[in-house]
C-alpha cells in the first residue's frame, strides 16, 4: 500500500494554466493502457482525495454520475459544493487526520492524491506521499497552478515515454518501511 500523487504537468511544472484550463493536456496523445497509463493505475487505487478546485473542474467538465468507484474525499470547508448523488465525503482539517481514513477505506490498495498541487503539498509536507507519478507534456504554460508548491526531495524509480509524454515515477528519498518496494 502506498499513497501516490498521480498527475500530469507541463514541462515548466504547472498542472493547470492561468485560466484554470486543462486544454493543453486533454488534446495530447497518450495511450491510457501504455507505460504509466491511467488504465493500469486506477486498478491499484482503493481510495482517493482531491481539493475543491479539482472537484469543481470534474463537475464542470465531466457532468453526471461520479466517475470513480473508489471512496472519495474532497478537502474543503464548503461541503455544499458536492453534487447531489455523488458519493463523496468532504474533509476540513489537517491531512494527517484524514490519511488514516483514506488508508482504511483503500482496504490494502493504494491511496491516490488526485491534486491539485496545494493538496499534494499538504500530504508531502506531512511525509505522507510515498510516490509521485508525473506525465510531462511537451509544452510550457508560463504560469498557473504548480505541480508541487513545496520543497521536497525525490528519487527517480523509473521512467518511460507514452505518446507525447515523458512519464516518471518518483519515490520519496527515505521511504517508510510500509512503502511498497520494487513494483
Amino acid at each position: 500500500m502506498a499513497t501516490v500523487y498521480y498527475t500530469a504537468s507541463s514541462i515548466d511544472g504547472y498542472i493547470v494554466d492561468s485560466d484554470d484550463s486543462l486544454d493543453w493536456l486533454i488534446t495530447r496523445d497518450i495511450d491510457q493502457g501504455g507505460p504509466f497509463g491511467y488504465d493500469d493505475f486506477i486498478t491499484t487505487i482503493g481510495a482517493l482525495v482531491m481539493g475543491s478546485a479539482t472537484y469543481e473542474w470534474i463537475v464542470r467538465n465531466q457532468p453526471g454520475d461520479w466517475m470513480y468507484e473508489q471512496p472519495s474525499w474532497v478537502i474543503t470547508h464548503r461541503s455544499h459544493i458536492i453534487e447531489s448523488g455523488h458519493p463523496v465525503e468532504t474533509f476540513a482539517g489537517d491531512v494527517t487526520d484524514l490519511h488514516p481514513k483514506l488508508v482504511d477505506a483503500a482496504a490494502g490498495k493504494d491511496v491516490w492524491v488526485v491534486g491539485g498541487g496545494d493538496v499534494a503539498a499538504q500530504f508531502v509536507a506531512a511525509g505522507l506521499i510515498d510516490e509521485m507519478i508525473v506525465s510531462y507534456a511537451p509544452c510550457t504554460l508560463g504560469g498557473g497552478s504548480p505541480v508541487l508548491p513545496v520543497r521536497s526531495e525525490w528519487v527517480r524509480a523509473e521512467s518511460a515515454v507514452n505518446g507525447e509524454f515523458v512519464c516518471a515515477r518518483w519515490r520519496k528519498l527515505n521511504p517508510s518501511p510500509e512503502t511498497r518496494s520494487g513494483e
